[in-house]
């Protein structure tokens, strides 16, 4: 079994800041928000995914059983390593992509898996030694590349990333991550156009995940195209109303569309979803002034 590919947050890495800056120089002020926020709503889409099915007690019961009678097949364990991963039992996840490693040094989906779960407990070197290896025993699996990638972009090593996710790309990979990733990067470069192909493609090939659609977004609003922006940013709360930086993202727009009680209300509900999140307090310390002055005494 390999790793995920549907789009989590990536709550458990640092923001993608250095990501931001080279775009945040380069537009108005009232951009920087929803820049920021962009820069902010993907993470890693690379972190396990806590699935109530396949990470479930009784789905993990029933591996165990599988393993009981098969107690020399790597497989089994491989499995059941995920089913821990996405129930949040990392250290039973080790301990089960290991022993499937011993029994099969050349397991490379193992070690790509075990590198998933080593990167959700915040061992970033030793995530890059297996993803290493498992290019090394399957030069073209692109999950591998993937997983790498975001170990890279996260680091800031942009052009490596631009490259493992470009490979991944070429090898035909229907993981909406690659493609969303790398938009991710072109935004960096302000190559907005590239970025928004590469978002919309992640969409067709994960139409529920909001992510991407926060991305399409931003590059859309960067380049002056509010109307389609906005779009995006309701459709990615339609998908999943508990991100802060999409409500953010729709203030903003209602913001530079001078609606300021619609973008209070919407900075608000980011904050209340995240109290810490910057870019809406900034953007509702702009609006709450002006909508209250607005309203009829």
């Amino acid at each position: 079994m390999t790793a995920s590919t549907g789009f989590p947050t990536d709550r458990l890495s640092s923001s993608n800041m250095r990501i931001c800056r080279p775009l945040m120089a380069a537009v108005a002020a009232t951009s920087l928000a929803l820049l920021l926020a962009g820069c902010q709503s993907t993470t890693s889409t690379d972190v396990l995914k806590v699935e109530r099915v396949q990470g479930s007690q009784e789905n993990i019961a029933s591996l165990s059983a599988v393993i009981a009678a098969n107690p020399q097949d790597p497989e089994g364990y491989n499995v059941r390593g995920s089913a821990y991963g996405r129930a949040g039992e990392y250290r039973r996840a080790l301990d089960d992509f290991n022993r499937a490693i011993e029994l099969n040094p050349r397991y490379y989906q193992a070690y790509a898996n075990r590198a998933l779960v080593e990167r959700s407990m915040g061992d970033q070197a030793q995530a890059a030694a297996d993803y290493n290896t498992a290019l090394q025993l399957n030069a073209n699996y692109d999950v591998a590349y993937i997983g790498r990638g975001n170990l890279y972009r996260q680091a800031g090593r942009l052009d490596d990333a631009f490259r493992d996710f470009n490979r991944a790309i070429q090898l035909d990979t229907t993981d909406p991550r690659a493609y969303h990733n790398r938009g991710l990067i072109y935004q960096a470069r302000r190559q907005h156009d590239k970025a928004i192909e590469d978002f919309s493609k992640a969409i067709s090939l994960s139409p529920n995940s909001a992510e991407p659609y926060n991305g399409r977004g931003i590059s859309y609003a960067a380049l002056g195209d509010d109307d389609n922006a906005f779009s995006d940013f309701n459709t990615a709360i339609n998908l999943d109303g508990k991100l802060a930086e999409s409500w953010s993202n729709q203030a903003l727009i209602y913001e530079r569309r001078g609606e300021m009680a619609k973008a209070a209300r919407s900075y608000s509900q980011a904050l209340r979803l995240d109290p810490n999140y910057k870019p809406a307090k900034d953007g509702l310390a702009r609006t709450k002034g002006v909508a209250d002055t607005a309203k009829p005494a």
